[in-house]
């Protein structure tokens, strides 16, 4: 039998991070990268990214872009194929919450939330699978959320994308799994990012989050390394189509 360890060894695939200027989207970099792949992070912010290239160091590239801007998109993938070749593995970690209440949704609002959340993920992988089809491996990680399932408020054009996640990543499993390529999503549950600053920033209300969960507590970026690596590495080559929930409970309760 082989070591096990080799299961989770990326060396010498090459890893999309969008999202990678922050947040669950850096740290998914950081991990990929230290367990052998290299590392492309997207994000539109360019101090950000080139903090992120000093941290890993060499086998990391980035590119400054907007995942939602389709008409960009051939430029993007272009730009993101370039220093490493095509990649093996996307993590879409690139996300928006607006927080804006059901009466005061705006077309504006909505329109971008779909466009990041959702529609991004699917144009992305679309342009990648071929490259992935060629090798016969290939790893998509899509990011659903406790609003895959829950309603909360503020949160309907935001757990309507992410509602669509779990489905897309579904229908995505369906579509290419047969040539190698495995699709999969992580749900997070309530981490330190920016996008949940108001939450950590409310000290009783993040509590509260944590005594929902049976873990008792709420996740800290560690807790995304394992989960993360498993579902993009050999470890994983028969799981997909799912959505695995990283929220300590929070769902089981």
């Amino acid at each position: 039998m082989s070591d096990p360890r080799d299961l989770f060894d990326l060396t010498g695939r090459v890893a999309c991070i969008t999202g990678a200027s922050s947040g669950i989207g850096r740290r998914a970099a950081i991990t990929l990268a230290a367990a052998g792949a290299y590392v492309v992070g997207v994000a539109r912010r360019r101090d950000a990214l080139d903090s992120l290239a000093r941290e890993i160091g060499e086998g990391c590239a980035t590119v400054v872009g907007d995942v939602a801007d389709r008409a960009g998109m051939d430029t993007l993938i272009s730009a993101i194929s370039e220093p490493f070749g095509a990649p093996d593995i996307v993590v879409h970690a690139a996300g928006v919450n607006t927080r804006e209440a059901a009466d005061d949704v705006t077309p504006e609002g909505w329109d971008q939330t779909l466009a990041l959340n959702l529609s991004a993920p699917f144009f992305i992988s679309q342009a990648m699978v071929p490259a992935m089809k060629a090798k016969g491996w290939g790893r998509i990680v899509n990011f659903a959320s406790l609003q895959t399932t829950r309603a909360f408020p503020g949160g309907i054009a935001y757990g309507a994308s992410k509602g669509g996640v779990a489905q897309l990543t579904r229908a995505m499993a369906e579509a290419w799994s047969v040539d190698g390529i495995t699709a999969n999503a992580i749900g997070p549950g309530f981490f330190p990012t920016e996008l949940t600053a108001a939450v950590f920033g409310n000290p009783e209300r993040a509590a509260r989050n944590a005594a929902q969960t049976c873990a008792g507590r709420n996740g800290t970026m560690e807790d995304m390394d394992g989960p993360l690596l498993f579902l993009c590495s050999d470890a994983s080559s028969y799981v997909t189509g799912q959505v695995l929930m990283v929220d300590g409970g929070f769902t089981a309760k």
